[in-house]
């Protein structure tokens, strides 16, 4: 069973990131702040992922597809887990972008029917299911 429900979580918020930049490279982006080619450095700096991002996206499909990864957003709801459960089936879950796992999850749930997890971006869960499901994170 690997395609859960549809019920929509609220869209996430932005992961924040910390990067690290030369002097010159700030200096540069400020420069382009200034004279108008970019609202703020954030806007600078998404643009130019965006970019690299786009100019990569062949190789991303590529190994999306040889992975088996799901691309986007996956919720798990309760429910889903159950009907995993009720199944006598387990998940092994691989997203590139963000996977969510329900507050309504319990540890104990999630133990039952999540045999491994992979995820290249962001993980959503309640602490109490990270900490369940740390030695099947990968």
């Amino acid at each position: 069973m690997s395609n859960p429900s549809s019920s929509k979580p609220p869209k996430p918020v932005d992961e924040k990131i910390t990067i690290n930049l030369g002097c010159v490279d700030l200096g540069q982006i400020e420069l382009l702040v200034q004279e108008g080619f970019y609202a703020n450095r954030t806007d600078m700096i998404r643009t130019a992922i965006r970019n690299q991002l786009a100019a990569h996206a062949d190789v991303v499909r590529q190994v999306v597809s040889r992975k088996t990864l799901v691309l986007g957003i996956q919720h798990y709801s309760a429910a889903d887990l159950r009907a995993v459960q009720e199944a006598g089936q387990t998940l092994q879950i691989r997203v590139l972008g963000l996977a969510t796992i329900a507050a309504d999850v319990s540890p104990e749930l999630a133990l039952a029917t999540i045999e491994s997890l992979t995820v290249l971006g962001a993980l959503h869960a309640s602490p109490a299911v990270k900490a369940a499901l740390a030695s099947r994170i990968h």
